[in-house]
């Protein structure tokens, strides 16, 4: 299908698509365990700008010890919630995870 939209732009659908689901179960990952995660209070979901909000204090601290989530801090998730709906009931939980 790419190859009819754009024929000589040489992509190959497979690889970067494949990329591309990665990227983002990586990031809806990140999120939904800021949002979800056991010992988390103060997280929430601003769904008008799609992003997480939280307290300076508190976002300080969870990022000294979660690198991967600063990328989050000023940025917002507009996939957020269909993602939830697709990877939520086949996350791995509980001690054999």
């Amino acid at each position: 299908m790419l190859e009819k939209v754009l024929p000589h732009a040489m992509l190959k659908a497979k690889p970067k698509l494949e990329s591309r689901i990665r990227t983002l179960k990586r990031d809806w990952t990140i999120v939904y365990d800021m949002l979800s995660g056991k010992d988390n209070s103060g997280f929430g979901w601003n769904e008008h700008r799609q992003m997480v909000v939280v307290e300076d204090a508190v976002w300080n601290s969870y990022i000294s010890s979660h690198k991967a989530t600063g990328q989050f801090r000023h940025r917002s998730f507009p996939y957020y919630d269909q993602l939830t709906s697709i990877y939520t009931e086949n996350r791995a939980i509980g001690k054999d995870a």
